[in-house]
């Protein structure tokens, strides 16, 4: 058993999402979002990098001596799986771990909206699911894959750094490649992929021009394509997506993603107050001959009006999810306030408005 394992353990007791270890500092859990020390001595430099050193690869140590950060997947059989990062700092190592369950959870045990469900069964085309980091976005897209892995009978190709949610072939058969370990790239794999005959492909993160380009690629030719962005609501994902390329080939890429675009769902994680836990905010844009329309003609602004008009597909704005949830009880009027769109429809529900500078 590694010296570092017996963090994990307190980290899974405590029900923390991550872990910091660096160099200068005691270490400290995330539990519900909140930062919470640990109650341990200060962690010095070479006791923690001999500490990390244990679970790292050798080839992975070799890239972090190098560059100054890398990540890595760690698992302990029976316990979870996790997502790492090492860096250097100020005062030596350091760094960032992210438990993935082994139990992955259904759409249903989620609360995520039934339309969420449907999106497993899609025959071709690009859902992307999007928010900050530490919003859920991995766990959604699990369920999502798990949904598709149960009910459909296809081929479901996974590319991720590192490998996150572990899916046992179901009624489908699926294979994970790491990049780095399996892989030398996210393009890379997108377009070995091509000759891999999966009906389904997810990619981890879709970080560069030559990744999403490979991407709407294989959703105009077939495949039913799951990505993550770090963007903060859906129209700003289409955005992002088309920004991306130079500017004489964007008229072009908003033709093709207008075809390959089947569904944005952008999503805020909010703490609970009246059960330990957290929930997730889902702002849902389904891809409608309207939808189409606006994206092709370069009018994304207009978006969230096509959104709240599309109720009956499915869509719903970041808004109206927080008010669902704080008109249920689940999230303080605090947070609504803060992580909203439209400060004004919120502000009714605090006891101290506040004086927002940022609105002046």
């Amino acid at each position: 058993m590694a010296q570092i394992d017996a963090f994990f353990k307190l980290m899974n007791e405590q029900g923390a999402s991550d872990l910091h270890m660096v160099s200068g500092s005691k270490p400290i859990l995330r539990i519900r979002g909140d930062m919470e020390t640990v109650k341990f001595d200060t962690l010095e430099n070479d006791s923690l990098k001999a500490m990390l050193y244990e679970i790292v690869s050798e080839e992975k140590v070799k890239i972090f001596e190098e560059t100054g950060d890398v990540d890595f997947g760690y698992e302990i059989p029976g316990l979870a799986r996790y997502r790492g990062n090492l860096f250097m700092q100020k005062y030596g190592i350091g760094s960032v771990f992210r438990e993935i369950p082994s139990d992955i959870l259904t759409c249903e045990q989620l609360k995520l909206p039934k339309v969420i469900t449907k999106l497993a069964g899609l025959p071709k085309g690009m859902v992307l699911v999007t928010g900050p980091t530490g919003s859920g976005k991995s766990t959604t897209l699990a369920a999502i894959v798990d949904e598709a892995n149960k009910t459909r009978k296809d081929h479901i190709l996974t590319v991720e750094d590192p490998i996150e949610f572990v899916h046992k072939s179901q009624n489908c058969i699926v294979n994970h490649r790491e990049v780095g370990l399996h892989t030398k790239s996210f393009s890379a794999a997108l377009r070995g992929a091509l000759r891999e005959d999966p009906d389904i492909i997810l990619v981890g993160e879709m970080r560069d021009l030559e990744t999403i380009s490979l991407a709407m690629e294989a959703a105009m030719t077939g495949h039913l394509v799951f990505g993550t962005l770090h963007t903060l609501n859906a129209s700003k994902t289409v955005d992002r997506v088309i920004e991306i390329f130079p500017a004489n080939q964007q008229a072009q890429v908003r033709s093709t993603l207008a075809d390959a675009l089947k569904a944005v769902v952008s999503q805020t994680l909010f703490k609970r107050i009246d059960v330990k836990g957290r929930c997730a905010a889902l702002e849902i844009l389904i891809c409608t001959p309207a939808v189409r329309n606006l994206i092709r003609e370069g009018k994304t602004y207009q978006i969230p009006s096509a959104m709240q008009t599309g109720k009956k597909f499915g869509m719903q704005t970041l808004d109206d999810a927080i008010l669902e949830h704080l008109e249920k009880g689940w999230i303080s009027p605090e947070d609504a306030y803060t992580n909203c769109i439209e400060k004004g429809k919120f502000v009714k529900f605090l006891k101290k408005p506040p004086t927002d500078f940022t609105d002046a």
